[in-house]
C-alpha cells in the first residue's frame, strides 16, 4: 500500500502569507517611527512613496524584515511592543524571496 505524499504546498503558502502579514505590521512599526523609517530608508535607498508603492512586494518585505532584523534592540522593541515572539521574524524571514527555506 502506497500513501500519498504530504502537501507542504498549503503549509508553505500559511507560511508565506503570515511572512507577509508580519513585514507589512514591522513595516508599519518602523514608519511610525521618524528614525526608524529614516534608517529604513537610508538602508533601502527608498523614498516615502516607493517605500508606500513597494509595500506589497514580496521582496521588498523580505528587506524590511531584513531591517528589523539587523539590529537587535529594535527587534526587541519591535516585538515587546506587537507581542510578536522574538523568533518568529527570523523564522518566518525564510518564506520571503532571498530568505532561507532552512528556517521554516
Amino acid at each position: 500500500m502506497q500513501f500519498p505524499k504530504p502537501d507542504r504546498t498549503a503549509g508553505l503558502i500559511a507560511s508565506r502569507e503570515a511572512a507577509e502579514t508580519l513585514a507589512l505590521q514591522a513595516l508599519a512599526w518602523i514608519a511610525a517611527e521618524p528614525e526608524r523609517l529614516s534608517g529604513l530608508m537610508a538602508t533601502t535607498g527608498l523614498w516615502p512613496d516607493e517605500v508606500r508603492a513597494r509595500a506589497t512586494e514580496p521582496a521588498f518585505l523580505g528587506g524590511v524584515l531584513d531591517f528589523l532584523l539587523g539590529d537587535e534592540a529594535q527587534l526587541l522593541a519591535f516585538c515587546c511592543e506587537t507581542g510578536v515572539a522574538p523568533e518568529s521574524p527570523a523564522r518566518l524571514r525564510a518564506a520571503l524571496p532571498g530568505g532561507t527555506a532552512e528556517s521554516l
